[in-house]
């Protein structure tokens, strides 16, 4: 994987507002701050999609998550709370460095998410879910 601007984070060579850290985790302000309280919660090993990661490092990447949401709630009481994680550009991922969004949110802060529910029928989603192998 090439070198992001996460990955820079994490080593120091950009500074940032550093709100927790442990073996396999590094949380910081998102310099965006679509919401006081925008955290990004980063693995700390480069790795580009949560497919990337292993099972072990997935599960510390949402403990930390978990962590920080908790304390984003504690700090800034937000009216709800959005856990946002994307893969690849098709899934809105902008930095290619696996990472969680822990977003407070507010009714009216003019955050969207379109969702077009699609409604097939039960036996279309029995056809779909035969189709999903989870080992």
């Amino acid at each position: 994987m090439t070198e992001t601007v996460f990955s820079r984070i994490i080593a120091g060579e950009i500074p940032c507002a550093k709100v927790y850290e442990d073996e396999h985790s590094f949380a910081f302000m998102d310099a965006g701050q679509v919401n006081p309280g925008h955290v990004l919660v980063v693995a700390k090993r480069p790795a580009e999609t949560i497919l990337d990661l292993t099972e072990d490092e997935a599960a510390a990447l949402f403990r930390t998550a978990h962590k920080v949401a908790r304390a984003v709630q504690a700090a800034f009481e937000p009216a709800g709370l959005t856990i946002l994680q994307a893969n690849r550009p098709a899934g809105w991922q902008t930095v290619p460095h696996v990472h969680l969004h822990v977003l407070p949110r507010h009714e009216g802060d003019g955050v969207g998410l379109e969702w077009p529910r699609k409604g097939p029928p039960l036996d279309t989603l029995k056809e779909l879910a035969a189709r999903i192998q989870v080992k």
